[in-house]
């Protein structure tokens, strides 16, 4: 019955009526999925780095750098798996 909801909620009708399988994202959405995850995680690397190292600019300064390379790294993760038939 799960997986009924599943193989249903992943199907769309096209233009012409055909019922398809929608296989993948576009880049908008892993663009905000990448900036949404990314604030969370940014987040809690300043508050970890606050509490081992007892100072905010640190923390902060730590925060940010992670902030910019972790999300270019996450968006080319999410294209590449994107590519990847397995599991959809």
């Amino acid at each position: 019955m799960i997986l009924d909801q599943i193989f249903i909620s992943n199907k769309k009708q096209n233009n012409s009526g055909e019922v398809g399988v929608q296989s993948s994202e576009k880049p908008m959405r892993s663009v905000l999925k990448t900036i949404s995850w990314r604030v969370i995680g940014t987040l809690d690397t300043i508050v970890i780095s606050w509490l081992i190292t007892g100072h905010i600019a640190l923390a902060l300064s730590i925060g940010s750098i992670e902030l910019i390379t972790k999300m270019v790294l996450y968006f080319f993760h999410e294209r590449i798996w994107n590519k990847i038939k397995w599991g959809k």
